[in-house]
């Protein structure tokens, strides 16, 4: 019997990641399973872009919300649950969808999680105390003295990225990327690695909006509510963490929107140079229409 079929679809922030994976869904008759690691707590709707209701309802989905900032929620964590989540899609359909903008989550699902040194807890706490006496950005410049070439790939406003990359250089001595060149595990089902794209400026007047829509849409009143837990980890974030600064009132609001626009914006092109080094991605501009996409996912399925 031939091994079942995981669709990717990946690309920057505000791209129109969302929407195609629906409609394959939907085309497939299967569901949907979401990488963005935002996208996993409850709390966090609006400034993470979460499906909306009728979204929701068009295809199962998997891992939107299902977890609360003041849980604790690994990338290993994911990779066993969403493994066990495709179990039980492919006990009734041979096609899945995975979706999301968070390449490690999507690598660690397709090609398994890399071995990395043993650890100290001590570190581990050094660091975490660090973040909360001294800022995130502390850990962003010692990460780039200890290994530049991560720093460049690392989504910058993650703090569980940026503690678990520095614990393993101090507890090793060596580059936290040097870890990340293992061979890929072998997973029960082939992929088809689908990217979403668009010129810079369009990518980034896509941003623009949508940061004006979730302005909008409840934006600040959402991290107004959320402001009492801004030092957990969850919240270290794009679109909230600029908000907590007008809070603290060292910052007034447009000014903070406009931080929100330029890191996101970051953000996304650091998305790009994760998921361009992947030669498995056959890339789409973001326009290119849904005959076209399905023509090329059926193609590399009969090439398999």
């Amino acid at each position: 019997m031939a091994q079942p079929f995981l669709i990717t679809v990946v690309g920057p922030t505000a791209i129109g990641k969302t929407q195609l994976a629906i409609a394959i869904a939907q085309y497939f008759g299967t569901e949907i399973l979401s990488a963005d690691s935002r996208q996993f707590y409850k709390e966090m709707s609006i400034g993470t872009a979460v499906p909306d209701t009728d979204e929701l309802r068009a295809v199962p989905h998997h891992f939107i919300q299902s977890k609360s900032i003041f849980d604790s929620y690994s990338v290993g964590d994911f990779e066993q649950d969403a493994l066990s989540c495709l179990d039980a899609i492919f006990s009734k359909t041979d096609i899945a969808v995975i979706v999301g903008g968070s390449g490690l989550y999507v690598d660690a699902v397709t090609k398994g999680l890399d071995k990395f040194p043993e650890v100290a807890p001590e570190i581990r706490h050094r660091l975490n105390a660090q973040l909360k006496d001294e800022g995130i950005e502390s850990l962003q410049k010692r990460l780039k003295l200890l290994d530049p070439d991560y720093y460049t790939k690392v989504d910058l406003d993650n703090p569980h990225r940026l503690v678990r990359a520095l614990e393993v250089c101090m507890a090793s001595g060596k580059p936290y990327s040097s870890f990340l060149k293992g061979q890929n595990k072998t997973r029960p089902f082939s992929t088809v690695s689908i990217g979403l794209t668009a010129d810079r400026k369009v990518i980034y007047d896509r941003i623009n909006r949508r940061v004006d829509d979730m302005m909008k849409n409840g934006l600040l009143e959402e991290a107004r509510e959320l402001y009492p837990y801004k030092g957990e980890n969850a919240l270290q974030t794009v679109g909230y963490k600029e908000l907590f600064h007008y809070f603290d009132g060292t910052w007034d609001l447009d000014f903070a929107v406009a931080e929100i626009k330029k890191n996101t914006r970051r953000f996304a092109k650091r998305q790009l140079t994760w998921f361009r080094k992947d030669e498995r991605i056959h890339w789409f501009g973001h326009d290119t229409s849904m005959d076209k996409i399905l023509a090329g996912i059926k193609n590399e399925m009969k090439q398999r």
